[in-house]
């Protein structure tokens, strides 16, 4: 089973300010939504999304729900029932990461998309993470949420190719 990770980082290396905003990332996209750098190809491959309580609680709040068709488990040892807006959309999940990962094999899971700062780092520290394509949007925040916290040992990753798009994002691929 592939487990990938599809993420936008900051030059500076966070995925949003500290308190969660992610409004720089929209700001910083002046194509007007006419590129999505890839995200709609790699989102029709993935058959299973993990995402922890604090970024399922950010996209609980946009207008729209932005995984219809997708199976949805968020990560969350305090979330105990599922909001009234979610209902029939997630599944909450609090065991470990190797629970979870025999589970969605067992349920036939092809591919996963995992995403979320700590949730990322946790499925890093478990050395879960078998590909990551992290967008490096042009803006220095100075501070927030990184991307990448302590892993314990070194990690080593295998560069697969780079793009470049006119929006000023770069784009990179790698293998763990």
């Amino acid at each position: 089973m592939r487990v990938s990770v599809f993420i936008a980082t900051s030059l500076d290396g966070y995925i949003a300010k500290p308190d969660g905003d992610l409004d720089w990332l929209v700001q910083a996209d002046k194509s007007g939504g006419q590129d999505d750098h890839g995200y709609k190809a790699f989102s029709d491959s993935v058959d299973c999304m993990v995402l922890g309580r604090n970024s399922f609680e950010m996209v609980l709040s946009f207008p729209e729900w932005s995984y219809e068709g997708k199976r949805v488990i968020v990560l969350s040892n305090s979330l105990k029932e599922i909001p009234e807006k979610a209902i029939g959309k997630i599944e909450l999940f609090s065991g470990s990461l190797t629970e979870l990962m025999h589970k969605l094999e067992q349920d036939g899971c092809k591919r996963l998309y995992i995403d979320g700062g700590k949730t990322i780092q946790s499925f890093l520290r478990e050395a879960l993470i078998t590909d990551m394509t992290i967008t490096t949007i042009p803006i220095l925040l100075g501070e927030g949420i990184p991307l990448f916290g302590k892993t314990g040992k070194d990690i080593e990753l295998k560069h697969v190719k780079t793009e470049s798009f006119k929006s000023g994002f770069v784009q990179s691929t790698y293998e763990l």
